[in-house]
């Protein structure tokens, strides 16, 4: 088992060593809550953008839906016609210069996994830059926008935002509800108290703290051909190699179960890089793998290879109270 596997199994499930790293974890709480009380004292250089922008971040390592969730909040802001842009970290990619925009024909080593997959799923403009200020101020210099939609960035304390929307997975939760090293958590718990909203992926309904949602299975689709076919294509029982390297890997591989597959997991660090020798697996089994993945692995999928398409759902409690944000936020002149 990994080191990394370790730790989320410590995390989420206890183990008496980590009361060693105790010291690092006071270290670390010390660290971020001084840099977000310089936040709110409004020291140093804190960039404050002309258009609302939203931050859509964790609180917690490890996979919680956000990408997912990007893009039905792309989707939703576009249908009230809001022309909406993004930033992001671009975590792993290595353009030639920041920041970058990303368009749909870079690959992932260029644009990341997750930038890439947004841009070629909505055609929304993108801009990442580990300095998400200077994205911002970058992708204003190029586009006339409404609204920023930050993806993660909830620690980035050089933007200022207008909301911060907070994913957690409802299965694991906080784990032990400590700060790294000693527990999954970037800052401490006290400062979910802060945000404007709590969603929990996979809660059934919405909680007295925060609101549900869900990722639904929408399609199959062939990465050799990109013909798209619906969840009921693979027969019940079919057996499949599954590929996933994201946050949370046991996610995508229960998904597969509820659709009546046996999935062979195939787990990979988040944003791990492929090659066909590394994925070359048998028995000879039709692949699927996540959507995040497949954008790395187009130029030598083979005729068997699938990605699931997922799309997020919240309730209709977060649609409504996200609607009237979007109704304090921006001049009435633009929205319908």
């Amino acid at each position: 088992m990994a080191m990394t596997d370790r730790l989320l199994k410590a995390w989420y499930e206890g183990h008496p060593a980590l009361a060693l790293l105790q010291p690092l974890e006071s270290l670390y709480r010390r660290v971020v809550q001084r840099k977000r009380a310089r936040f709110l004292a409004g020291e140093g250089e804190i960039y404050q953008s002309p258009v609302p922008v939203v931050v859509v971040g964790n609180i917690t390592v490890g996979g919680t839906g956000k990408t997912p969730m990007i893009l039905w909040l792309i989707d939703r802001c576009q249908r009230s016609g809001l022309r909406v842009g993004v930033v992001s970290r671009g975590y792993g990619a290595k353009p030639p210069q920041f920041p970058w925009r990303v368009e749909a024909d870079q690959t992932a080593a260029v644009a990341g996994d997750e930038p890439l997959l947004i841009v070629q799923r909505s055609g929304v403009p993108l801009m990442i830059d580990p300095d998400r200020s200077r994205a911002v101020k970058a992708l204003l210099a190029s586009e006339t926008l409404d609204l920023i939609l930050s993806d993660d960035g909830l620690q980035h304390y050089r933007l200022a935002r207008d909301l911060e929307l907070v994913l957690i997975d409802a299965a694991r939760g906080l784990g032990n509800r400590r700060c790294l090293p000693a527990g999954p958590l970037r800052e401490p718990v006290e400062r979910l108290q802060s945000v404007d909203a709590l969603l929990y992926n996979g809660a059934g309904s919405d909680r007295d703290d925060g609101f549900a949602f869900r990722l639904l299975p929408a399609a199959l689709v062939n990465l050799h051909s990109g013909e798209r076919k619906p969840v009921e294509h693979f027969a019940v029982g079919q057996q499949v190699h599954a590929v996933a390297g994201i946050g949370n890997p046991q996610r995508f591989f229960n998904t597969l179960e509820t659709l009546h597959w046996r999935p062979i997991p195939h787990a990979f660090a988040d944003h791990a890089p492929y090659s066909a020798e590394v994925l070359n697996f048998t028995p000879a089994l039709p692949l699927v793998m996540t959507e995040k993945d497949a954008v790395k692995c187009r130029a030598f999928a083979r005729p068997d290879w699938w990605y699931l398409a997922v799309d997020a759902a919240p309730s209709p409690a977060f649609i409504a109270w996200f609607d009237t944000q979007l109704m304090r936020l921006l001049p009435a002149r633009l929205l319908p």
